[in-house]
């Protein structure tokens, strides 16, 4: 009788390329998902002595579509890119651009008071 030693890490190995090709398989992203999600808003977290500062790029996304939560270690946004009403005189060919709901949780980098918030959300298209 022949002895083989036993190898652990080439069993997990293994098992992870299964795993690995099963979800590449069955749940790579589709174009029609891509299509039919909005992208989540970039962000720009700054921290300086008296404040932390926070913007987000929501383009086209008027203020009352949109909701801010503060608690005292993460800023929870979420809300809804419209689609706008297309007519045959707007002639669209191809739209790129991404309609739906939205949401996204920032960590901060530290704890914060969140009873002394402010926001500013400018109004303006181009």
């Amino acid at each position: 009788m022949t002895l083989i030693r036993y190898n652990p890490w080439q069993e997990i190995s293994s098992l992870q390329h299964q795993l690995n090709r099963l979800f590449d398989e069955n749940f790579a992203p589709s174009r029609l998902l891509e299509d039919v999600t909005m992208k989540v808003p970039a962000a720009e977290l700054q921290e300086t002595e008296k404040a932390i500062l926070l913007k987000l790029e929501v383009p086209g996304i008027e203020a009352k579509d949109l909701d801010v939560q503060v608690t005292e270690e993460a800023v929870y946004v979420s809300g809804e890119r419209k689609s706008e009403t297309k007519t045959e005189e707007k002639g669209y060919t191809k739209s790129e651009f991404h309609y739906g709901k939205f949401q996204r949780v920032i960590p901060l980098p530290a704890r914060i008071q969140n009873t002394n918030v402010t926001a500013h959300i400018p109004h303006f298209k181009m």
